[in-house]
């Protein structure tokens, strides 16, 4: 079963869920595989609330030890020490799902240079955009 075969929602879901096909997590997910991963109403970009979902779904995959924040051990280094940093305003040295998420947007904001509000295959291949990946994969 490929992630083509599925609708949307069950996509992300999947994807979140860390059941991609084998050979989608053996290589790093590109611009266009990650747009139609995403993009639940198909319309060929992703927007912030299609990654938030996502992004919301991967806290809570990755968030193990059911204290409702991520430490450095579960962000799995899809943040510098310094983002962490800056992505932890209560410097706590963890990140709440609120943080979390907050990071995801600023994240989101840098890779969408032309400031549509969507992110297309060619903003998800630039650096910004695959830093943006590197968080809700």
């Amino acid at each position: 079963m490929t992630l083509r075969n599925i609708s949307g929602f069950a996509a992300v879901a999947l994807l979140a869920a860390g059941f991609a096909a084998p050979s989608a997590m053996a290589k790093p997910m590109g611009g266009a595989g990650a747009v139609k991963m995403i993009d639940t109403d198909n319309d060929g970009t992703v927007d912030m609330k299609e990654v938030e979902a996502v992004a919301s779904a991967t806290f809570d995959r990755l968030e193990k030890d059911s204290d409702g924040t991520l430490d450095a051990k579960e962000l799995k280094g899809r943040l510098s020490k310094a983002g962490v940093k800056t992505a932890d305003p209560d410097s706590d040295g963890t990140l709440d799902k609120k943080e979390y998420l907050a990071a995801v947007g600023e994240r989101f904001k840098m890779a969408d240079p032309d400031g549509d509000g969507t992110l297309d295959a060619k903003e998800l291949n630039s650096k910004a955009g695959k830093a943006l990946l590197a968080l809700i994969k």
